[in-house]
């Protein structure tokens, strides 16, 4: 109990910083200080047929739930389907993927008359928490109004483990009270169980069942096209210091025109990487400008969301970001499923079973530092048989791991029949 009042205690003294962090970050990005009544559970209208409930924090987690949220239509087509994310940038994507065939929505801070006032709009029948999204007094509203709800997707690092362990009477009773949890891998599992779950499938990744969609691949084919016949190394989903180290790999590597596509995973430092390129004297074009490439421009900067994949079936070779710095990495199963070889630094613990099996599987090559990046980019680029070999085993990876939307699909199928 003490823990719990601790907590709210530390919502309402947050309160304040809440607003301002709305404020702060709508100067860079003003979608922020769009639709803020959701976010303290104020939204329009009701729903008029049984709802399903999705909530995906951001762009990633978004991308990750589509498969799962196509198998729930085709399978409820009489229920209405929510999907609620905490970014702008999430909740765009998630108009790009889904259009008007469900309800968007910021998911109300974890207050808890946001949380009832949420609740009494939707009356969800099942819930759906993608990776790691436990906010402890929603999910004891959920469990005290009858509303099962199950942790899809759900991987938890050794970081965030010990962090969940410094507050574990509170992560304990709202691990006890989620309906299922269904896990990546085995060691996300444990790492579960160990700090109080209880009915833990190992799932799958449900990424590995994202099909990249017909225009992305057609856009990787023109923009393949505009390049023209250079090579390309894709610096992908790139972080604030990392662009320094990758740039200095680049300008080493002696690869004859030799283009760097570089995308910062965030598009409010696109501007910042700009200037960046600017102050060290390379020649670049914007994506979003959308023109020809000048034969002295040495780096594509793309500057635009949604279109990752289409990056990657563009390029020869692919550097996954967040891994040089310790950052955790990103995702590196989209560039497995458009058969691109990867490299990528030795700090990828936030998908580190995928990244193990990319290596075990010889889709991917571990470097150390920028050097190594460097020495090895160069090598490969150099090597067109070693490429395809990569290329050929990146494929294979990704389809030999498919199959984790059937098993969630099952386990929301059991949730719902549970409530008939």
């Amino acid at each position: 109990m003490i823990w719990r009042l601790a907590y709210r205690l530390l919502l309402w003294l947050a309160f304040p910083w809440a607003l301002l962090h709305l404020w702060w970050r709508g100067r860079r990005q003003p979608a922020y200080r769009e639709h803020i009544a959701e976010r303290f559970g104020w939204y329009p209208g009701r729903p008029e047929r049984p709802l399903i409930w999705l909530h995906a924090v951001s762009v990633g987690e978004t991308r990750a739930a589509e498969p799962l949220l196509r198998a729930l239509a085709a399978r409820y087509p009489g229920h209405e389907l929510l999907l609620t994310q905490m970014t702008p940038t999430g909740r765009e994507t998630a108009q790009q993927l889904f259009g008007e065939t469900v309800t968007i929505a910021y998911l109300p801070y974890d207050y808890p008359g946001a949380v009832a006032r949420f609740l009494a709009r939707f009356r969800p029948r099942l819930g759906i928490l993608m990776e790691t999204e436990i906010w402890f007094n929603l999910v004891d509203a959920c469990a005290r109004q009858g509303v099962p709800l199950l942790l899809a997707n759900a991987r938890l690092s050794e970081k965030s483990a010990r962090g969940y362990a410094r507050v574990a009477p509170l992560t304990r009773a709202a691990l006890g009270r989620l309906a299922a949890i269904g896990a990546q891998t085995r060691a996300d599992a444990g790492r579960f169980e160990r700090l109080g779950a209880h009915g833990v499938e190992v799932t799958g990744n449900l990424k590995f069942d994202v099909e990249i969609a017909p225009r992305l691949l057609q856009l990787g084919a023109e923009l393949k096209q505009r390049i023209g016949q250079r090579p390309v190394l894709l610096a992908a989903s790139t972080r604030a210091g990392e662009e320094e180290l990758v740039l200095d790999a680049f300008v080493r590597i002696g690869v004859e025109s030799l283009l760097l596509l570089l995308v910062p995973r965030h598009p409010q430092r696109f501007g910042e990487v700009a200037a960046l390129l600017e102050q060290r004297g390379l020649s670049y074009v914007r994506r979003s400008a959308d023109r020809a490439l000048p034969p002295e421009c040495r780096v594509l900067l793309g500057d635009s969301m949604g279109e990752m994949a289409a990056y990657y079936s563009a390029c020869d070779l692919a550097f996954i970001g967040g891994s040089l710095l310790p950052l955790g990495g990103q995702n590196l199963i989209e560039a497995c499923a458009a058969g691109r070889p990867l490299l990528f630094g030795p700090h990828m613990y936030n998908f580190a079973e995928a990244s193990r099996l990319a290596l075990e599987a010889g889709a991917a090559i571990e470097v150390a530092d920028a050097t190594a990046l460097a020495q090895r980019a160069e090598k490969l680029l150099w090597d067109r048989a070693a490429l395809a070999r990569m290329a050929q085993a990146a494929l294979e990876f990704s389809r030999a791991h498919h199959g984790a939307t059937a098993r969630n699909l099952a386990i929301c199928e059991r949730l719902l029949e549970k409530r008939v």
